[in-house]
């Protein structure tokens, strides 16, 4: 696991075991919030181990930016926190999320202790706050990679923990073309100095409107080639011909499943474009 600090009392854990996934933790005077947790339990320890021991700063928030198990799992090893998060991640997690992780731990004995952890705190409408210390914390939906998702917004240090509608790649596969496209078009306007992203690096004051620009090409472009492949005759060959490079990203990003994510991208747009067609991918 990596540690960053991006602002005073306010850090990013990186994982260095699966897709660079992000958590994050504000410091308070006696207590701390942590932004989701790391997909393997090892890595989320590490983030205990130095929030409440070597800082000795108690856990007493943690906040699920949306289902996905790579930023959920770790809620076990908080017993004495609060969890918050959307009313759909509740939700989710209950019924997607219970589901998947029992088809998990038929594969990897690593992830037989875990059991999952449901939001306390939920909330459908526009925001929520807290305080801790002098700064405020507002969470606010950021749907579109899952329709679930939010961010974190600190909003006297100008630091967003945007959850995966951000990401080095964008992937729609649990969720909404339009409405990601939406959710980044606000980032831009907020003036921000670091932008967390769900999996990734921090993105600068500056770097912003050009990431949002780049990944808004991205999905157009993998939406001109999803409706080129409706009218092709054999689209799972065609879409399987472009690669992430023809959409402007690497290949290497993330430690290596860009292409993968892409091609999941691709197909996820031609059954929504083509429902009638859905099992010619």
């Amino acid at each position: 696991m990596i540690r960053e600090r991006v602002a005073e009392d306010v850090y990013v854990f990186t994982s260095e075991l699966y897709a660079q996934v992000n958590a994050g933790a504000v410091i308070g005077p006696d207590w701390s919030i942590l932004i989701d947790t790391l997909a393997y339990p090892e890595e989320t320890r590490e983030i205990r181990d130095f929030l409440e021991g070597r800082l000795e700063k108690p856990v007493r928030y943690l906040i699920n930016t949306h289902f996905h198990a790579d930023h959920t799992l770790g809620n076990f090893l908080f017993p004495e926190a609060i969890v918050v998060g959307h009313a759909l991640t509740r939700s989710l997690l209950d019924t997607r999320g219970r589901k998947s992780l029992e088809e998990a731990k038929k594969l990897s004995r690593e992830l037989r202790e875990i059991n999952i952890v449901l939001p306390e705190i939920i909330f459908d409408t526009d925001t929520i706050g807290f305080r801790v210390g002098k700064r405020t914390l507002q969470l606010i939906p950021l749907p579109g990679h899952s329709i679930d998702g939010i961010g974190v917004f600190l909003v006297e240090d100008r630091v967003l923990f945007s959850g995966d509608v951000m990401m080095p790649i964008p992937y729609i596969v649990d969720g909404d073309y339009d409405q990601i496209l939406e959710s980044q078009k606000i980032l831009p306007n907020m003036k921000l100095e670091n932008l967390v992203q769900g999996h990734g690096e921090v993105i600068l004051r500056g770097e912003v409107p050009l990431a949002v620009k780049n990944n808004q090409k991205y999905l157009q472009c993998v939406r001109k080639y999803a409706k080129q492949a409706g009218r092709r005759r054999d689209p799972d060959g065609f879409l399987a011909s472009i690669d992430v490079e023809s959409c402007g990203k690497s290949r290497i990003l993330l430690g290596g499943p860009a292409e993968e994510l892409h091609q999941k991208n691709m197909r996820t747009l031609f059954r929504q474009l083509y429902p009638d067609r859905a099992a010619d991918i």
